[in-house]
């Protein structure tokens, strides 16, 4: 519950970049959401998170309304704030559908792709090692997140970047879950590795046969996890 999930404060944040209270409220709860500190089905007291972060009432208020919109949190009328409950069906489908479309991302990445791209993917990997020896998951995380961007980056498809992107946000909550596990962790630091070295090759049926299996390596332990 989020009297549980908010003992821990974030720090204070700034408007550096002059990033709106909006926009800040909007990302604080977001990754609260994905890192599971609110977990599906938790009630969210919006006085309480208001108070927490120290942003006023109408930019949580915004932030709240713009993550119902991305399906992250449900607004019962006359009843609060809960956080999204996600079945395990719907998380199955959403990986059917990523499936077929990261194929399509790396044969498109293949084709356009500069090898600035490919230093750019080598660059966010890097940080792999250290993160899996300091067991930082949320740092895991955020490198799963951005390796993917960079592929969607390189195909030079805004569309099916904004997909891709939808969908890696939906689950980042339940990859979390599987990233607590180490050896689960490094497994996928080699399959990062294994999908860009077929890149860098352009051996195009070998990286798309490594996205896939990726993947469904996140349907298997997903469904062992719930």
């Amino acid at each position: 519950m989020l009297d549980a999930a908010l003992t821990e404060p974030t720090a204070k944040p700034s408007l550096k970049g002059g990033a709106s209270l909006r926009e800040l409220a909007y990302a604080q709860i977001k990754q609260r959401i994905i890192s599971c500190d609110l977990r599906p089905g938790d009630a969210i007291n919006e006085a309480q998170l208001t108070q927490l972060l120290g942003l006023g009432r109408t930019p949580v208020h915004q932030a709240l309304h713009r993550l119902e919109m991305e399906g992250m949190v449900t607004i019962l009328p006359r009843k609060g704030v809960m956080v999204t409950p996600i079945s395990l069906n719907d998380i199955l489908d959403m990986i059917d559908v990523r499936v077929c479309n990261e194929q399509l991302c790396v044969k498109l990445a293949l084709e356009r792709a500069q090898e600035s791209d490919f230093l750019q993917m080598r660059d966010i990997l890097g940080r792999t090692p250290q993160l899996l020896q300091r067991r930082d998951v949320n740092g895991l995380m955020e490198v799963d997140l951005q390796f993917h961007l960079a592929i969607s980056a390189a195909a030079r498809n805004r569309v099916l970047a904004d997909l891709l992107r939808t969908l890696h946000e939906k689950q980042a909550r339940f990859w979390f879950l599987t990233l607590s596990e180490m050896h689960h962790s490094e497994r996928i630091y080699d399959e990062h590795t294994q999908i860009l070295t077929a890149m860098e090759r352009r051996d195009s049926d070998a990286a798309i046969q490594a996205i896939q299996h990726h993947i469904e390596d996140f349907r298997r332990a997903i469904t062992r996890t719930l």
